[in-house]
């Protein structure tokens, strides 16, 4: 019996330097400036490991486990995270650019300096995460969860938020010109001093948030709940009417 139980679990267990392949398990691995690119790391077990300054270009890592991973400087463009479990990863200062993140959990992940620009995360979660000067122009955010997050000086140019939750976040000196908020939910948001110029808010939530010094120029209020609770006009432009 103990000899077929550990027949059974054998696969599961494999060593730091096994090789990169589907399911590879590297727990607490030190894998510094690694060259990772177009591998396929779906469903791998990467908990704690060390891989700052690697290069993951166009990697598979779909339903991978990276939590409390670090990934400082590391390249990660054209990479699949899908479903991803990210929760406390380290990822200042990587690049992301055009990478898919969709159902990815990064809950209190920090991001910093970070350029994801034209990445694709849909229904993702970053609660409570650090998003300072994150490059996220052209990204699609539907259904994203960013609620309590920290996105000061973010850089949400021309991105689709559709039904994201930003409650309670920090959006303080962001760029989020030319956005498309549709019902997005931004309570108690600090927006101070950013800029939604030209930006669709039409049926977004903004009750209690802080819009001091905040540029509206051409912005789309159109059934949007505003600060007091009432409901704008669907031809409110600039501000809720």
């Amino acid at each position: 019996m103990t000899l077929l139980l550990c027949l059974a679990l054998s696969p599961a267990y494999s060593a730091c330097d096994d090789p990169p392949a589907r399911g590879v398990l590297w727990m607490g691995c030190d894998k510094q400036n690694v060259d990772l690119h177009n591998v396929d790391l779906r469903d791998a077990i990467l908990t704690r490991s060390n891989l700052n300054g690697a290069d993951l270009s166009g990697a598979r890592l779909d339903g991978a486990e990276l939590n409390f991973v670090q990934l400082k400087k590391s390249r990660l463009n054209g990479a699949r995270l899908i479903n991803a479990r990210m929760t406390t990863v380290r990822l200042d200062g990587s690049q992301m650019n055009r990478a898919i993140l969709d159902g990815a959990k990064l809950d209190r992940a920090t991001l910093d300096g970070s350029s994801l620009v034209d990445a694709q995360i849909k229904r993702a979660s970053f609660y409570q995460a650090s998003l300072v000067n994150v490059n996220l122009k052209g990204c699609t955010l539907d259904g994203t969860n960013l609620s309590q997050a920290n996105m000061t000086g973010v850089n949400l140019e021309r991105c689709r938020l559709d039904k994201a939750i930003l409650s309670e976040a920090n959006l303080e000196n962001a760029n989020i010109r030319h956005a498309r908020l549709r019902e997005a939910n931004l309570e108690q948001a600090s927006l101070i001093n950013a800029d939604l110029s030209f930006s669709d808010l039409s049926r977004a939530r903004l009750v209690d948030a802080n819009i001091e010094e905040t540029t509206f120029q051409n912005t789309r209020f159109d059934e949007a709940q505003w600060l007091d609770h009432h409901r704008c006009r669907t031809d409110s432009i600039d501000q809720c009417r």
